[in-house]
């Protein structure tokens, strides 16, 4: 017993000196937490958010914490997000989305460039390619609508705002850039079905901090997807449904699993990249348009402005829907576009990473310089700063519509803090060479969604006093917020004889 009890005080010295660590010279001041090696995981990862504000209030813009062992330094300086987003010598993304690819994705790219990927994904979703994108996923929006009309008559019915957001923009991008190519393309809700199961999971793969039940769950949820993804090679194939076509004839996802097989990756390893992908390009639309017609329904001032603004529009009241893509092209939506930046603004935090492969110097826009060390993580985390930052934004937690439009009803982009304008006021897209190359496709089938809604669907809260749920705190990390609940709404479709 003696023995054992010797043993056990020796492991756990040995494990406070390993992680033991004191802050240098002109290093951000240190936040080790009293958990030996676990130091803030359980709190970063129940509320990043909450403990990232916690934090800031305690240490400044600049603070180094210890995250399950690893040292990550978060940097909430806007001003100075430019000497981490433009360092490719000292800091990379690459090692930690490798890490992240293989705890969600299972996914194992070694040959995997970065560079080659973006450049790939924006001769896929710039110029040509994305208005033939936007148009199929226009065409399957309203499909898909139809399909609701034909259901029965159009009676009132009740859903949740999220799952609906969800259900009809996941579909409509699946159908756009997977669909002809699956086995189970006659059931594309088996699809999204088993991707919601999945996504609850995520942030927990993220962290390896599943339970052994949920760990087999999200496993079989994982395998069943792959399955579900798996092509069916043909030459038929990007004429089924209507899958957008590139100019050599191929769909979107032939045109992927082709560039993974040139850059040598394996049958087995591209239909997991294919899951990758579904998420990436089909995993924030919902959400986006969730909070954008929650904040609608919820504030009525903003419903009347944006309902104004459509009524501007050439969209008579029996026009043909399919010149709605044309019309959303041709014409400017102020109104629209003010309420989806604030939108974004106060739902979109995602925190960009990058780990330090040499030891860097950090020059702060205050003239302030530190020092990181080889072997650390630095993150920012623009949701809080500059997206919520009261400095930068009057009352940063509420709701204002017309944040983003001047007097003149052109788009707000002078911001400033402290006197200084400011480079960065919201940042849900990244920033620079960092920008989302799927950008204007989401803004594209978002703004499509939304109008397309409010146009064909009479929609209204069951409760009007109702206010939209609170934010999901376990999705801070990982791009659009998800709601803690739903918004409960009734719906039918207007009786609109199109021509």
């Amino acid at each position: 017993m003696s023995w054992t009890i010797v043993l056990l005080l020796s492991a756990l010295v040995a494990l406070l000196f390993l992680s033991s660590r004191w802050r240098q010279k002109n290093e951000p001041p240190l936040d080790k937490g009293f958990i030996p090696w676990l130091g803030h995981a359980l709190e970063f990862g129940k509320d990043a958010a909450r403990f990232l504000t916690r934090m800031k209030q305690k240490h400044g813009d600049i603070f180094t914490v210890r995250v399950a062992g690893r040292y990550v330094t978060v940097l909430l300086d806007p001003n100075s997000y430019d000497a981490i987003l433009n360092d490719r010598s000292c800091l990379d993304f690459t090692g930690y989305k490798h890490l992240l690819m293989e705890r969600i994705f299972s996914l194992k790219l070694p040959t995997h460039n970065t560079d080659t990927e973006r450049v790939w994904m924006k001769q896929q979703f710039q110029g040509v390619s994305l208005t033939r994108l936007s148009s199929s996923m226009h065409s399957h929006m309203q499909a898909l609508l139809t399909d609701h009309k034909r259901d029965g008559p159009s009676d009132w019915r009740q859903d949740g705002l999220f799952n609906l957001c969800y259900s009809l923009l996941f579909r409509a991008g699946y159908l756009t850039l997977f669909g002809s190519e699956n086995n189970n393309i006659t059931d594309v809700t088996t699809v999204y079905k088993e991707f919601r199961k999945f996504d609850d999971f995520l942030t927990r793969l993220a962290r390896s901090t599943l339970n052994q039940g949920d760990r087999k769950t999200a496993v079989s949820c994982r395998e069943r997807l792959w399955e579900l993804l798996s092509p069916t090679w043909g030459p038929e194939l990007g004429t089924r449904l209507g899958t957008a076509e590139g100019p050599d004839g191929l769909s979107w996802q032939q045109n992927y699993l082709q560039y993974l097989k040139e850059d040598g990756v394996g049958a087995e390893m591209q239909k997991r990249a294919l899951l990758l992908q579904l998420w990436a390009t089909q995993g924030n639309a919902g959400p986006a348009a969730f909070w954008l017609l929650g904040f609608l329904l919820t504030h009525p001032e903003a419903m009347r402005a944006v309902r104004e603004e459509i009524r501007g529009l050439p969209l008579q009241e029996g026009f043909p829907q399919h010149h709605l893509l044309e019309t959303l092209e041709r014409h400017h939506t102020p109104v629209f576009d003010s309420v989806l930046s604030e939108t974004l603004r106060l739902t979109a935090a995602a925190l960009i990473t990058r780990e330090v492969v040499k030891d860097k110097n950090l020059h702060l826009a205050s003239g302030q310089e530190y020092h990181l060390r080889k072997g650390d993580r630095v993150c920012l985390f623009p949701f809080l700063s500059p997206q919520m930052d009261s400095q930068i934004h009057q009352d940063p937690q509420k709701f204002q519509y017309d944040r983003f439009l001047n007097a003149d009803m052109t788009e707000k982009r002078k911001f400033f803090k402290g006197g200084k304008r400011m480079k960065y006021y919201t940042m849900p897209w990244g920033a620079g060479g960092n920008v989302c190359v799927g950008k204007h496709f989401a803004v594209s089938g978002i703004k499509q969604f939304v109008f397309m809604v409010l146009t064909r669907l009479d929609l209204k809260l069951c409760d009007p006093t109702d206010r939209v749920p609170p934010i999901n705190p376990s999705r801070y990390g990982f791009g659009m917020l998800q709601p803690d609940g739903d918004l409960q709404i009734h719906y039918r479709i207007k009786n609109i004889t199109e021509t």
